[in-house]
Protein backbone atom coordinates (compact mmCIF):
# COMPACT_ATOMS: atom_id res chain seq x y z
CA UNK A 1 0.00 0.00 0.00
CA UNK A 2 2.97 1.93 0.43
CA UNK A 3 3.59 2.55 -3.31
CA UNK A 4 0.03 3.28 -4.19
CA UNK A 5 0.51 6.21 -1.23
CA UNK A 6 3.86 6.87 -3.17
CA UNK A 7 2.29 7.09 -6.51
CA UNK A 8 -0.84 9.54 -5.72
CA UNK A 9 1.83 11.84 -3.88
CA UNK A 10 4.10 11.70 -6.74
CA UNK A 11 3.14 14.98 -9.01
CA UNK A 12 3.04 14.54 -12.38
CA UNK A 13 6.04 16.48 -14.40
CA UNK A 14 5.48 17.69 -18.34
CA UNK A 15 8.93 16.96 -19.78
CA UNK A 16 7.96 20.01 -22.07
CA UNK A 17 8.29 23.50 -20.66
CA UNK A 18 5.69 25.33 -20.29
CA UNK A 19 6.65 28.65 -22.04
CA UNK A 20 6.65 26.74 -25.49
CA UNK A 21 3.05 24.88 -25.38
CA UNK A 22 -0.20 27.05 -25.17
CA UNK A 23 -3.20 25.34 -23.56
CA UNK A 24 -5.08 27.08 -26.76
CA UNK A 25 -3.53 26.54 -29.89
CA UNK A 26 -5.93 27.66 -31.99
CA UNK A 27 -5.85 31.06 -31.29
CA UNK A 28 -2.10 30.90 -31.99
CA UNK A 29 -1.14 33.81 -35.22
CA UNK A 30 1.87 30.49 -35.97
CA UNK A 31 1.67 26.70 -36.43
CA UNK A 32 1.98 25.33 -33.16
CA UNK A 33 3.50 21.82 -34.31
CA UNK A 34 5.18 20.64 -37.25
CA UNK A 35 2.43 19.57 -39.24
CA UNK A 36 0.60 22.59 -39.26
CA UNK A 37 -0.14 24.43 -42.34
CA UNK A 38 2.37 26.76 -43.60
CA UNK A 39 1.20 29.70 -42.36
CA UNK A 40 3.29 33.05 -43.32
CA UNK A 41 3.12 37.01 -43.37
CA UNK A 42 2.27 39.21 -46.19
CA UNK A 43 4.05 42.10 -46.70
CA UNK A 44 1.07 44.65 -46.21
CA UNK A 45 2.71 47.52 -47.99
CA UNK A 46 3.07 45.53 -51.20
CA UNK A 47 -0.68 43.86 -50.61
CA UNK A 48 -1.77 47.94 -51.05
CA UNK A 49 0.13 49.05 -53.92
CA UNK A 50 -0.90 46.67 -55.60
CA UNK A 51 -4.47 47.42 -54.74
CA UNK A 52 -4.12 50.67 -55.28
CA UNK A 53 -2.27 50.19 -58.62
CA UNK A 54 -5.47 48.07 -59.52
CA UNK A 55 -7.72 51.39 -58.53
CA UNK A 56 -6.15 54.32 -60.00
CA UNK A 57 -5.86 51.60 -63.75
CA UNK A 58 -10.01 50.81 -62.99
CA UNK A 59 -11.16 54.71 -62.42
CA UNK A 60 -8.62 56.01 -64.69
CA UNK A 61 -10.35 54.19 -67.12
CA UNK A 62 -13.72 55.05 -66.47
CA UNK A 63 -12.68 58.69 -65.96
CA UNK A 64 -11.74 58.43 -69.64
CA UNK A 65 -14.91 56.94 -70.57
CA UNK A 66 -16.77 59.67 -68.92
CA UNK A 67 -14.67 62.03 -70.40
CA UNK A 68 -15.60 60.77 -73.79
CA UNK A 69 -19.25 60.62 -73.52
CA UNK A 70 -18.93 63.87 -72.37
CA UNK A 71 -17.40 65.41 -75.22
CA UNK A 72 -19.60 63.49 -77.52
CA UNK A 73 -22.82 65.00 -75.33
CA UNK A 74 -20.98 68.66 -75.79
CA UNK A 75 -20.94 68.04 -79.29
CA UNK A 76 -24.19 67.18 -79.91
CA UNK A 77 -25.51 69.99 -77.61
CA UNK A 78 -23.26 72.41 -80.35
CA UNK A 79 -25.01 70.80 -83.07
CA UNK A 80 -28.45 71.21 -81.35
CA UNK A 81 -27.40 74.70 -80.99
CA UNK A 82 -26.29 75.44 -84.52
CA UNK A 83 -29.35 73.65 -85.93
CA UNK A 84 -31.86 76.22 -83.40
CA UNK A 85 -30.11 79.14 -84.52
CA UNK A 86 -30.48 78.04 -88.32
CA UNK A 87 -33.54 77.65 -87.83
CA UNK A 88 -34.55 80.77 -86.35
CA UNK A 89 -32.74 82.10 -89.40
CA UNK A 90 -35.09 79.90 -91.91
CA UNK A 91 -38.02 81.09 -90.37
CA UNK A 92 -37.39 84.90 -90.24
CA UNK A 93 -36.14 84.41 -94.24
CA UNK A 94 -38.70 84.54 -97.49
CA UNK A 95 -40.11 81.69 -98.84
CA UNK A 96 -42.73 81.57 -101.18
CA UNK A 97 -43.71 77.76 -101.25
CA UNK A 98 -44.35 75.05 -97.57
CA UNK A 99 -41.41 73.51 -97.23
CA UNK A 100 -42.27 69.64 -96.65
CA UNK A 101 -40.42 67.36 -94.24
CA UNK A 102 -37.50 65.35 -95.08
CA UNK A 103 -36.90 67.54 -98.49
CA UNK A 104 -33.74 69.78 -98.83
CA UNK A 105 -33.73 73.62 -99.63
CA UNK A 106 -30.75 76.38 -99.63
CA UNK A 107 -30.64 79.81 -97.38
CA UNK A 108 -29.22 82.62 -99.38
CA UNK A 109 -28.45 85.88 -97.61
CA UNK A 110 -29.27 88.85 -99.93
CA UNK A 111 -27.20 92.20 -99.96
CA UNK A 112 -29.69 93.90 -97.73
CA UNK A 113 -29.10 91.59 -95.05
CA UNK A 114 -32.48 89.56 -95.47
CA UNK A 115 -32.71 85.75 -95.95
CA UNK A 116 -34.51 83.51 -98.83
CA UNK A 117 -35.12 80.22 -98.19
CA UNK A 118 -34.78 78.24 -102.23
CA UNK A 119 -35.39 75.49 -104.20
CA UNK A 120 -32.74 76.28 -106.09
CA UNK A 121 -28.95 74.56 -105.02
CA UNK A 122 -25.89 77.07 -105.33
CA UNK A 123 -24.92 75.53 -108.32
CA UNK A 124 -28.07 75.31 -110.23
CA UNK A 125 -28.34 78.90 -111.06
CA UNK A 126 -27.54 79.07 -114.55
CA UNK A 127 -26.26 81.92 -116.43
CA UNK A 128 -28.63 84.47 -113.97
CA UNK A 129 -26.22 84.30 -111.24
CA UNK A 130 -28.09 86.43 -108.35
CA UNK A 131 -26.34 88.11 -105.97
CA UNK A 132 -26.77 85.82 -102.87
CA UNK A 133 -24.52 84.82 -100.62
CA UNK A 134 -24.99 80.93 -99.92
CA UNK A 135 -25.58 80.39 -96.70
CA UNK A 136 -26.31 76.58 -95.97
CA UNK A 137 -28.17 73.54 -97.55
CA UNK A 138 -30.58 72.27 -95.03
CA UNK A 139 -32.96 69.32 -94.69
CA UNK A 140 -36.57 69.99 -92.56
CA UNK A 141 -37.01 66.90 -89.73
CA UNK A 142 -39.96 65.87 -88.40
CA UNK A 143 -39.81 68.32 -85.67
CA UNK A 144 -39.98 71.51 -88.03
CA UNK A 145 -36.15 72.02 -86.84
CA UNK A 146 -33.51 72.36 -89.84
CA UNK A 147 -30.99 69.92 -90.07
CA UNK A 148 -27.92 71.53 -92.19
CA UNK A 149 -26.71 69.52 -94.72
CA UNK A 150 -23.64 71.80 -96.11
CA UNK A 151 -22.61 75.19 -95.44
CA UNK A 152 -20.85 78.97 -96.08
CA UNK A 153 -17.81 78.18 -93.16
CA UNK A 154 -17.56 81.86 -94.20
CA UNK A 155 -20.99 82.56 -92.84
CA UNK A 156 -21.08 83.74 -88.70
CA UNK A 157 -24.69 82.61 -87.39
CA UNK A 158 -25.29 85.09 -84.75
CA UNK A 159 -28.32 85.47 -83.30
Amino acid sequence: MKKEENKQTEKFVNPIDPDKITENPHSLEYGHHSGSALIKPEDQGKLKGRALSAMDHQTDMQLGQIYEQMQLLASQAQRLNERKKISEFIYTAESRFEPFINHTYHLYNRENGTFLLSLIGPNQWGKTKHVFEFVATVKLLADHTWDVLDKNEDFEFSV
